[in-house]
Protein backbone atom coordinates (compact mmCIF):
# COMPACT_ATOMS: atom_id res chain seq x y z
CA UNK A 1 0.00 0.00 0.00
CA UNK A 2 0.91 3.36 -0.79
CA UNK A 3 2.25 5.66 1.97
CA UNK A 4 0.57 9.10 2.73
CA UNK A 5 4.41 10.39 2.11
CA UNK A 6 4.49 9.00 -1.19
CA UNK A 7 1.57 10.12 -2.55
CA UNK A 8 2.33 13.36 -1.27
CA UNK A 9 5.55 13.79 -2.80
CA UNK A 10 4.57 12.68 -6.08
CA UNK A 11 2.29 15.79 -6.30
CA UNK A 12 2.69 19.64 -6.96
CA UNK A 13 2.10 20.87 -3.59
CA UNK A 14 2.93 24.58 -4.80
CA UNK A 15 0.09 24.92 -6.90
CA UNK A 16 -3.66 25.87 -6.26
CA UNK A 17 -4.95 22.44 -5.24
CA UNK A 18 -3.51 18.97 -4.92
CA UNK A 19 -4.64 15.28 -5.59
CA UNK A 20 -2.84 13.22 -2.83
CA UNK A 21 -3.92 10.00 -4.81
CA UNK A 22 -4.55 8.42 -8.65
CA UNK A 23 -7.33 6.95 -7.37
CA UNK A 24 -9.11 10.13 -5.36
CA UNK A 25 -11.85 11.85 -7.06
CA UNK A 26 -11.58 14.62 -4.83
CA UNK A 27 -8.60 17.45 -4.53
CA UNK A 28 -6.95 19.46 -1.83
CA UNK A 29 -7.15 23.82 -2.25
CA UNK A 30 -3.71 24.93 -0.90
CA UNK A 31 -4.87 28.27 -1.15
CA UNK A 32 -8.86 30.56 -0.72
CA UNK A 33 -10.05 30.10 -4.15
CA UNK A 34 -12.49 32.47 -6.26
CA UNK A 35 -15.73 31.54 -7.39
CA UNK A 36 -15.79 30.79 -11.10
CA UNK A 37 -11.89 30.11 -11.26
CA UNK A 38 -10.04 27.20 -12.31
CA UNK A 39 -7.34 25.94 -11.00
CA UNK A 40 -5.07 23.54 -13.66
CA UNK A 41 -6.62 20.17 -14.46
CA UNK A 42 -10.35 21.22 -14.40
CA UNK A 43 -12.65 21.49 -17.21
CA UNK A 44 -15.07 23.34 -15.25
CA UNK A 45 -15.37 26.28 -13.02
CA UNK A 46 -15.50 26.57 -9.49
CA UNK A 47 -18.73 26.64 -8.33
CA UNK A 48 -18.24 28.50 -4.90
CA UNK A 49 -15.35 30.02 -3.25
CA UNK A 50 -13.55 27.58 -1.44
CA UNK A 51 -11.01 28.32 1.18
CA UNK A 52 -7.19 26.81 1.67
CA UNK A 53 -7.60 23.03 2.99
CA UNK A 54 -10.72 21.86 1.62
CA UNK A 55 -12.22 19.80 -0.68
CA UNK A 56 -13.18 20.06 -4.47
CA UNK A 57 -15.03 17.19 -6.41
CA UNK A 58 -13.05 16.77 -9.76
CA UNK A 59 -15.49 14.50 -11.12
CA UNK A 60 -19.27 13.44 -10.83
CA UNK A 61 -19.77 11.72 -7.34
CA UNK A 62 -23.57 10.34 -7.55
CA UNK A 63 -25.40 9.90 -4.32
CA UNK A 64 -23.99 6.98 -2.37
CA UNK A 65 -20.77 6.93 -4.00
CA UNK A 66 -17.65 6.40 -1.97
CA UNK A 67 -15.23 9.62 -1.88
CA UNK A 68 -11.73 8.82 -1.79
CA UNK A 69 -8.86 10.92 -0.01
CA UNK A 70 -5.42 9.09 -0.18
CA UNK A 71 -6.57 6.65 -1.94
CA UNK A 72 -8.79 5.70 1.02
CA UNK A 73 -12.52 6.40 1.50
CA UNK A 74 -13.61 8.83 3.91
CA UNK A 75 -17.27 8.58 3.54
CA UNK A 76 -19.89 8.81 1.25
CA UNK A 77 -21.96 11.27 -1.17
CA UNK A 78 -25.45 12.57 0.75
CA UNK A 79 -26.52 13.77 -2.68
CA UNK A 80 -24.95 14.38 -6.05
CA UNK A 81 -22.10 16.00 -6.04
CA UNK A 82 -20.71 18.25 -9.44
CA UNK A 83 -17.14 18.86 -10.79
CA UNK A 84 -15.83 21.93 -8.85
CA UNK A 85 -18.45 21.50 -5.98
CA UNK A 86 -17.18 22.04 -2.70
CA UNK A 87 -17.17 18.98 -0.94
CA UNK A 88 -17.63 19.03 3.05
CA UNK A 89 -20.47 18.38 5.62
CA UNK A 90 -23.47 19.44 3.55
CA UNK A 91 -22.48 16.59 0.82
CA UNK A 92 -20.57 14.37 2.27
CA UNK A 93 -21.66 11.94 5.40
CA UNK A 94 -19.76 8.68 6.99
CA UNK A 95 -22.05 5.89 5.22
CA UNK A 96 -21.41 2.48 6.36
CA UNK A 97 -18.12 1.15 5.91
CA UNK A 98 -16.17 -2.41 6.66
CA UNK A 99 -11.94 -2.06 6.83
CA UNK A 100 -10.37 -5.27 5.78
CA UNK A 101 -7.54 -5.74 8.63
CA UNK A 102 -5.15 -8.08 6.57
CA UNK A 103 -3.24 -8.74 10.04
CA UNK A 104 0.47 -8.32 9.52
CA UNK A 105 0.07 -8.21 5.70
CA UNK A 106 2.83 -5.32 5.43
CA UNK A 107 5.02 -5.99 7.93
CA UNK A 108 8.02 -4.64 6.48
CA UNK A 109 11.06 -3.94 8.48
CA UNK A 110 12.72 -0.71 8.47
CA UNK A 111 16.93 -0.70 7.46
CA UNK A 112 18.74 -0.20 10.94
CA UNK A 113 20.96 3.23 11.28
CA UNK A 114 24.23 2.12 12.93
CA UNK A 115 25.76 5.37 12.24
CA UNK A 116 25.06 6.38 16.29
CA UNK A 117 23.68 9.82 16.96
CA UNK A 118 23.50 10.74 21.00
CA UNK A 119 21.73 13.74 22.51
CA UNK A 120 22.98 15.10 26.23
CA UNK A 121 20.50 13.45 28.83
CA UNK A 122 20.61 12.34 32.47
CA UNK A 123 20.77 8.97 33.10
CA UNK A 124 18.71 7.05 35.69
CA UNK A 125 19.67 4.40 37.86
CA UNK A 126 16.79 2.07 35.92
CA UNK A 127 18.76 2.35 32.53
CA UNK A 128 16.61 5.19 31.26
CA UNK A 129 17.33 8.38 30.23
CA UNK A 130 15.59 11.72 31.19
CA UNK A 131 15.93 14.55 28.81
CA UNK A 132 14.72 17.14 31.61
CA UNK A 133 16.11 16.91 35.24
CA UNK A 134 12.66 18.37 37.11
CA UNK A 135 11.42 17.39 40.84
CA UNK A 136 7.76 16.01 40.95
CA UNK A 137 5.33 17.10 43.45
CA UNK A 138 3.06 14.22 43.14
CA UNK A 139 -0.65 13.92 44.74
CA UNK A 140 -2.85 10.60 45.11
CA UNK A 141 -5.85 12.54 45.40
CA UNK A 142 -7.39 15.75 44.10
CA UNK A 143 -7.95 16.88 48.25
CA UNK A 144 -4.37 16.87 48.31
CA UNK A 145 -3.23 19.21 45.16
CA UNK A 146 -3.91 22.64 46.73
CA UNK A 147 -1.30 21.32 48.97
CA UNK A 148 0.97 20.19 46.70
CA UNK A 149 0.72 23.46 44.98
CA UNK A 150 1.28 25.69 48.57
CA UNK A 151 4.55 23.64 48.62
CA UNK A 152 5.74 24.45 45.06
CA UNK A 153 5.13 28.00 45.48
CA UNK A 154 7.00 28.11 49.10
CA UNK A 155 9.81 26.51 47.58
CA UNK A 156 9.40 29.21 44.72
CA UNK A 157 9.51 32.26 47.25
CA UNK A 158 12.09 31.21 49.22
CA UNK A 159 14.48 30.61 46.06
CA UNK A 160 15.23 26.55 47.31
CA UNK A 161 16.37 25.66 43.74
CA UNK A 162 19.10 28.74 43.55
CA UNK A 163 21.53 26.26 45.19
CA UNK A 164 20.73 23.32 42.75
CA UNK A 165 21.51 24.60 39.23
CA UNK A 166 21.27 21.16 37.45
CA UNK A 167 17.20 20.91 38.36
CA UNK A 168 14.96 22.28 35.87
CA UNK A 169 12.16 23.14 38.50
CA UNK A 170 9.95 21.69 40.58
CA UNK A 171 6.87 20.27 39.12
CA UNK A 172 3.10 19.79 41.05
CA UNK A 173 1.16 17.30 39.27
CA UNK A 174 -2.24 18.10 40.94
CA UNK A 175 -5.66 16.20 39.36
CA UNK A 176 -9.27 15.69 40.21
CA UNK A 177 -9.93 12.24 41.12
CA UNK A 178 -8.80 9.20 42.99
CA UNK A 179 -11.19 9.13 45.50
CA UNK A 180 -14.97 8.51 45.09
CA UNK A 181 -13.92 5.62 43.39
CA UNK A 182 -14.08 1.86 43.12
CA UNK A 183 -10.55 0.62 44.41
CA UNK A 184 -10.97 -2.51 42.62
CA UNK A 185 -11.43 -1.71 38.46
CA UNK A 186 -10.18 -0.88 35.55
CA UNK A 187 -10.72 2.58 36.52
CA UNK A 188 -9.12 2.18 39.68
CA UNK A 189 -6.15 0.44 37.41
CA UNK A 190 -5.75 2.99 35.34
CA UNK A 191 -5.40 5.72 37.28
CA UNK A 192 -3.11 3.70 39.38
CA UNK A 193 -0.43 3.12 36.21
CA UNK A 194 -0.53 6.85 35.34
CA UNK A 195 0.32 8.32 39.01
CA UNK A 196 3.15 5.81 39.30
CA UNK A 197 4.72 5.86 35.51
CA UNK A 198 5.16 9.66 36.59
CA UNK A 199 6.66 8.88 39.75
CA UNK A 200 9.31 6.44 37.99
CA UNK A 201 9.58 8.79 35.03
CA UNK A 202 13.01 9.93 33.56
CA UNK A 203 12.19 13.14 33.71
CA UNK A 204 11.77 13.26 37.45
CA UNK A 205 15.23 13.49 38.99
CA UNK A 206 12.91 12.99 42.68
CA UNK A 207 9.41 12.56 43.20
CA UNK A 208 7.31 13.66 46.92
CA UNK A 209 4.45 11.72 46.93
CA UNK A 210 1.65 13.99 49.12
CA UNK A 211 -1.86 12.23 49.79
CA UNK A 212 -4.56 13.26 52.20
CA UNK A 213 -4.97 10.05 54.45
CA UNK A 214 -8.47 8.63 53.71
CA UNK A 215 -8.92 8.65 49.90
CA UNK A 216 -9.21 5.80 47.91
CA UNK A 217 -6.06 5.87 45.87
CA UNK A 218 -3.45 5.39 49.49
CA UNK A 219 0.08 6.52 49.05
CA UNK A 220 0.83 3.01 50.97
CA UNK A 221 -0.51 1.29 48.17
CA UNK A 222 0.99 3.37 45.49
CA UNK A 223 4.62 2.91 47.61
CA UNK A 224 4.22 -0.79 48.38
CA UNK A 225 2.85 -2.29 44.65
CA UNK A 226 6.32 -2.02 42.83
CA UNK A 227 9.52 -0.55 43.18
CA UNK A 228 8.85 3.00 42.32
CA UNK A 229 12.95 4.59 42.56
CA UNK A 230 15.76 4.15 44.85
CA UNK A 231 15.32 5.32 48.82
CA UNK A 232 15.94 8.76 49.13
CA UNK A 233 15.10 9.91 45.65
CA UNK A 234 10.84 8.85 46.21
CA UNK A 235 9.31 10.84 49.71
CA UNK A 236 5.55 10.99 51.07
CA UNK A 237 3.55 12.26 53.60
CA UNK A 238 -0.27 12.89 54.37
CA UNK A 239 -1.69 16.05 55.13
CA UNK A 240 -3.90 14.22 57.95
CA UNK A 241 -0.83 12.31 59.32
CA UNK A 242 0.97 15.59 59.16
CA UNK A 243 -1.25 17.66 61.19
CA UNK A 244 -2.73 19.79 58.82
CA UNK A 245 -1.81 22.06 56.31
CA UNK A 246 0.94 24.48 57.68
CA UNK A 247 2.69 21.47 58.88
CA UNK A 248 2.61 19.30 55.86
CA UNK A 249 3.88 22.66 53.83
CA UNK A 250 6.88 23.19 56.27
CA UNK A 251 7.26 19.42 56.39
CA UNK A 252 7.08 18.99 52.42
CA UNK A 253 9.95 21.96 52.15
CA UNK A 254 12.35 20.13 54.21
CA UNK A 255 11.64 17.10 51.95
CA UNK A 256 11.97 18.87 48.94
CA UNK A 257 15.71 19.90 49.93
CA UNK A 258 16.64 16.54 50.47
CA UNK A 259 15.37 15.67 47.02
CA UNK A 260 16.96 18.75 45.40
CA UNK A 261 20.27 17.56 46.74
CA UNK A 262 20.03 14.25 44.80
CA UNK A 263 19.11 15.53 41.90
CA UNK A 264 21.03 17.87 41.97
CA UNK A 265 23.85 15.51 41.25
CA UNK A 266 22.89 14.72 37.99
CA UNK A 267 24.74 15.87 34.89
CA UNK A 268 23.55 15.63 31.22
CA UNK A 269 25.84 13.21 29.69
CA UNK A 270 25.99 11.75 26.05
CA UNK A 271 23.25 8.81 25.57
CA UNK A 272 22.08 7.54 22.45
CA UNK A 273 19.21 8.41 20.70
CA UNK A 274 17.82 4.98 21.13
CA UNK A 275 16.98 6.44 24.71
CA UNK A 276 14.21 8.39 23.31
CA UNK A 277 10.82 8.16 23.44
CA UNK A 278 8.29 10.65 21.47
CA UNK A 279 5.04 10.53 21.76
CA UNK A 280 3.06 11.48 18.59
CA UNK A 281 -0.02 13.76 18.98
CA UNK A 282 -2.04 16.01 16.87
CA UNK A 283 -5.04 18.55 17.57
CA UNK A 284 -6.82 21.26 16.00
CA UNK A 285 -5.96 19.73 13.16
CA UNK A 286 -6.84 20.68 9.59
CA UNK A 287 -7.11 19.65 5.70
CA UNK A 288 -2.90 20.45 5.66
CA UNK A 289 -2.56 18.22 8.67
CA UNK A 290 -2.37 14.75 6.39
CA UNK A 291 -0.47 16.51 4.00
CA UNK A 292 2.07 18.94 5.40
CA UNK A 293 3.01 17.86 9.84
CA UNK A 294 1.69 14.38 10.33
CA UNK A 295 3.42 12.59 7.14
CA UNK A 296 7.12 14.78 8.09
CA UNK A 297 6.35 13.78 11.94
CA UNK A 298 5.88 9.78 10.54
CA UNK A 299 9.06 10.72 8.03
CA UNK A 300 10.72 11.70 11.76
CA UNK A 301 9.49 8.77 13.68
CA UNK A 302 10.77 5.98 11.19
CA UNK A 303 14.26 8.15 11.36
CA UNK A 304 13.97 7.81 15.05
CA UNK A 305 13.00 4.03 14.83
CA UNK A 306 15.81 2.92 12.61
CA UNK A 307 18.26 4.67 14.87
CA UNK A 308 16.56 2.34 17.77
CA UNK A 309 14.29 4.65 19.35
CA UNK A 310 10.48 4.95 19.90
CA UNK A 311 7.80 6.11 18.80
CA UNK A 312 4.47 6.29 20.40
CA UNK A 313 1.30 6.70 18.52
CA UNK A 314 -2.21 7.32 20.27
CA UNK A 315 -5.77 8.68 20.28
CA UNK A 316 -7.97 5.41 19.72
CA UNK A 317 -10.80 7.32 18.27
CA UNK A 318 -8.79 9.21 16.17
CA UNK A 319 -7.18 6.34 14.15
CA UNK A 320 -10.94 4.94 13.34
CA UNK A 321 -11.33 3.99 10.20
CA UNK A 322 -7.85 4.07 9.46
CA UNK A 323 -7.06 1.37 12.04
CA UNK A 324 -6.55 -1.54 8.90
CA UNK A 325 -3.40 0.78 7.77
CA UNK A 326 -2.02 -0.41 11.43
CA UNK A 327 -3.10 -4.16 11.78
CA UNK A 328 -1.24 -4.58 7.85
CA UNK A 329 1.87 -3.33 9.66
CA UNK A 330 1.16 -5.15 12.80
CA UNK A 331 4.27 -6.81 13.72
CA UNK A 332 2.37 -10.13 14.33
CA UNK A 333 -1.16 -11.07 13.81
CA UNK A 334 -1.46 -11.46 17.94
CA UNK A 335 -0.16 -7.27 17.85
CA UNK A 336 -2.91 -6.36 15.25
CA UNK A 337 -5.75 -8.26 17.35
CA UNK A 338 -4.92 -6.24 20.57
CA UNK A 339 -5.53 -3.16 18.00
CA UNK A 340 -8.56 -3.88 16.98
CA UNK A 341 -9.90 -5.77 20.48
CA UNK A 342 -8.99 -1.94 21.58
CA UNK A 343 -10.82 -0.39 18.57
CA UNK A 344 -14.26 -2.69 19.30
CA UNK A 345 -13.79 -1.69 23.04
CA UNK A 346 -14.41 2.22 22.28
CA UNK A 347 -17.28 1.09 19.73
CA UNK A 348 -18.75 -0.44 22.81
CA UNK A 349 -17.70 2.62 25.62
CA UNK A 350 -19.27 5.06 23.33
CA UNK A 351 -22.50 3.37 22.80
CA UNK A 352 -22.78 2.52 26.58
CA UNK A 353 -22.63 6.57 26.90
CA UNK A 354 -25.16 7.39 23.94
CA UNK A 355 -22.08 8.56 21.78
CA UNK A 356 -21.08 7.44 18.36
CA UNK A 357 -17.14 6.84 17.17
CA UNK A 358 -18.17 10.02 14.54
CA UNK A 359 -18.17 12.79 17.08
CA UNK A 360 -15.19 13.67 15.78
CA UNK A 361 -13.48 16.11 14.07
CA UNK A 362 -14.52 19.10 16.18
CA UNK A 363 -16.02 22.68 14.60
CA UNK A 364 -12.24 23.49 14.60
CA UNK A 365 -11.33 20.43 12.31
CA UNK A 366 -14.47 21.20 10.30
CA UNK A 367 -13.65 25.05 9.55
CA UNK A 368 -10.32 23.52 8.72
CA UNK A 369 -11.76 21.47 6.14
CA UNK A 370 -11.63 17.82 7.53
CA UNK A 371 -15.13 16.82 7.32
CA UNK A 372 -15.39 12.83 8.99
CA UNK A 373 -13.40 10.68 11.38
CA UNK A 374 -12.51 8.20 8.49
CA UNK A 375 -10.80 11.49 6.80
CA UNK A 376 -9.60 12.86 10.00
CA UNK A 377 -7.86 9.74 10.98
CA UNK A 378 -6.30 8.40 7.83
CA UNK A 379 -4.59 12.08 8.12
CA UNK A 380 -3.57 11.41 12.03
CA UNK A 381 -2.16 8.15 11.53
CA UNK A 382 0.38 9.52 9.09
CA UNK A 383 2.18 10.68 12.01
CA UNK A 384 3.03 6.66 12.30
CA UNK A 385 5.00 6.68 9.73
CA UNK A 386 6.09 3.52 7.86
CA UNK A 387 7.89 1.58 10.48
CA UNK A 388 6.19 -2.33 11.67
CA UNK A 389 3.93 -2.07 14.39
CA UNK A 390 5.75 -3.85 17.17
CA UNK A 391 2.81 -3.35 20.08
CA UNK A 392 -0.22 -2.15 21.52
CA UNK A 393 -0.26 -0.98 24.51
CA UNK A 394 -2.98 -0.06 27.41
CA UNK A 395 -3.43 3.77 28.54
CA UNK A 396 -0.22 4.46 30.80
CA UNK A 397 0.92 0.99 30.38
CA UNK A 398 5.03 1.09 30.57
CA UNK A 399 6.42 0.55 27.04
CA UNK A 400 9.07 -2.71 27.22
CA UNK A 401 9.77 -2.34 23.76
CA UNK A 402 11.31 -0.26 21.09
CA UNK A 403 10.12 0.82 17.60
CA UNK A 404 7.07 1.91 16.46
CA UNK A 405 4.36 0.99 19.14
CA UNK A 406 0.54 1.92 19.80
CA UNK A 407 -0.68 3.05 23.18
CA UNK A 408 -5.03 3.28 23.95
CA UNK A 409 -6.46 6.66 24.75
CA UNK A 410 -9.11 9.06 24.36
CA UNK A 411 -8.11 11.88 21.69
CA UNK A 412 -8.78 14.72 23.87
CA UNK A 413 -5.27 15.86 23.96
CA UNK A 414 -4.14 16.44 27.60
CA UNK A 415 -5.19 12.99 28.58
CA UNK A 416 -3.57 11.25 25.80
CA UNK A 417 -0.61 13.12 26.61
CA UNK A 418 -0.56 11.95 30.11
CA UNK A 419 -0.95 8.69 29.08
CA UNK A 420 1.92 8.89 27.34
CA UNK A 421 4.01 10.69 29.39
CA UNK A 422 3.37 7.81 31.88
CA UNK A 423 4.23 5.19 29.54
CA UNK A 424 7.42 6.71 29.35
CA UNK A 425 7.83 9.30 26.42
CA UNK A 426 10.35 12.06 27.23
CA UNK A 427 9.48 14.32 24.48
CA UNK A 428 6.09 14.78 23.06
CA UNK A 429 5.44 15.91 19.50
CA UNK A 430 2.32 17.69 18.76
CA UNK A 431 0.81 18.81 15.57
CA UNK A 432 -1.65 21.52 15.06
CA UNK A 433 -3.46 23.03 12.30
CA UNK A 434 -5.48 26.06 14.23
CA UNK A 435 -3.11 26.37 16.62
CA UNK A 436 -3.38 24.07 19.87
CA UNK A 437 -1.48 25.69 22.91
CA UNK A 438 -0.01 23.53 25.82
CA UNK A 439 2.97 22.18 27.59
CA UNK A 440 3.21 18.75 29.31
CA UNK A 441 5.82 18.76 32.29
CA UNK A 442 8.25 16.85 32.67
CA UNK A 443 8.42 16.43 29.07
CA UNK A 444 9.13 18.65 26.78
CA UNK A 445 6.52 19.49 23.79
CA UNK A 446 7.75 20.55 20.44
CA UNK A 447 4.50 21.95 18.24
CA UNK A 448 4.68 21.48 14.63
CA UNK A 449 2.48 24.32 12.33
CA UNK A 450 0.69 22.66 9.66
CA UNK A 451 0.18 25.99 7.78
CA UNK A 452 2.39 29.01 6.81
CA UNK A 453 -0.71 31.22 7.38
CA UNK A 454 -0.99 29.99 11.03
CA UNK A 455 2.68 29.84 12.04
CA UNK A 456 3.22 33.12 10.87
CA UNK A 457 0.16 33.97 13.79
CA UNK A 458 1.32 32.43 15.96
CA UNK A 459 4.79 31.81 15.67
CA UNK A 460 5.79 32.48 19.28
CA UNK A 461 3.96 29.38 20.16
CA UNK A 462 5.11 26.81 17.15
CA UNK A 463 8.84 25.42 16.99
CA UNK A 464 8.49 24.66 13.71
CA UNK A 465 6.66 25.25 10.38
CA UNK A 466 5.65 22.17 8.45
CA UNK A 467 3.44 24.62 6.00
CA UNK A 468 6.62 25.63 3.65
CA UNK A 469 5.98 21.72 2.14
CA UNK A 470 3.28 23.65 0.80
CA UNK A 471 4.33 27.02 0.12
CA UNK A 472 8.13 26.64 -0.91
CA UNK A 473 8.53 23.04 -2.00
CA UNK A 474 10.08 21.48 0.70
CA UNK A 475 10.07 18.06 0.57
CA UNK A 476 8.34 15.03 3.35
CA UNK A 477 11.77 14.00 3.94
CA UNK A 478 13.79 17.53 4.09
CA UNK A 479 11.23 18.35 6.57
CA UNK A 480 11.72 15.07 8.53
CA UNK A 481 15.06 15.67 8.89
CA UNK A 482 14.79 19.18 10.03
CA UNK A 483 12.45 18.14 12.98
CA UNK A 484 14.84 15.19 13.84
CA UNK A 485 17.86 17.37 14.43
CA UNK A 486 15.18 19.31 16.88
CA UNK A 487 14.42 16.51 18.89
CA UNK A 488 17.82 15.73 19.97
CA UNK A 489 18.69 19.62 20.02
CA UNK A 490 15.24 19.32 22.35
CA UNK A 491 16.33 16.02 24.36
CA UNK A 492 20.41 17.82 25.05
CA UNK A 493 18.09 20.97 26.50
CA UNK A 494 17.02 23.43 24.00
CA UNK A 495 13.68 24.96 25.59
CA UNK A 496 10.23 24.36 23.23
CA UNK A 497 7.98 27.48 23.05
CA UNK A 498 5.68 26.07 25.31
CA UNK A 499 8.45 25.33 28.28
CA UNK A 500 9.71 29.32 27.36
CA UNK A 501 5.61 30.52 28.06
CA UNK A 502 5.79 28.28 31.13
CA UNK A 503 2.92 25.70 29.84
CA UNK A 504 2.46 22.48 31.84
CA UNK A 505 0.13 23.82 34.53
CA UNK A 506 -2.99 22.13 33.59
CA UNK A 507 -2.41 19.28 31.23
CA UNK A 508 -1.86 16.31 33.64
CA UNK A 509 -5.49 14.98 33.10
CA UNK A 510 -5.57 11.19 33.93
CA UNK A 511 -8.50 9.27 32.01
CA UNK A 512 -11.36 8.78 34.28
CA UNK A 513 -13.12 5.13 33.69
CA UNK A 514 -16.57 4.19 35.75
CA UNK A 515 -18.62 5.57 37.93
CA UNK A 516 -17.67 8.75 40.30
CA UNK A 517 -19.62 7.58 43.55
Amino acid sequence: MQSHSDSVDSNDKTGAVVRLHEQDNIVIALQNLEAGSRPDGFNVDLREAIARGHKIAVSLIPAGSNVLRYGQIIGQATRDIEPGEHVHVHNLGMGGHQQDYAPASANVPLAQITDERTFQGFHREDGRVGTRNYIGILTTVNCSGSVARFISEAAEKSNLLDAFPNVDGIVPIVHGTGCGMSGKDEGYDTLFRTLSGYARHPNFGGILLVGLGCEVMQVAELVDRRPIRSHGALRYMTIQQEGGTRRTVEHGLEQLRGIAELANQAERKPAPVSALTIGMQCGGSDGYSGITANPALGYASDLLVRHGGTSILSETSEIYGAEHLLTRRAESTEVAKKLIERVKWWEDYTAQHGGEMDNNPSPGNKNGGLTTILEKSLGAVAKGGTAPLREVYKFAEHIDKNGFVFMDSPGFDPCSVTGQVASGANLIVFTTGRGSVSGYQPTPCIKLATNSAMYARMSEDMDLNCGDIVTDGVTIEEKGVELFELLIRVASGEETKSEQLGFGGVEFVPWQIGAVM
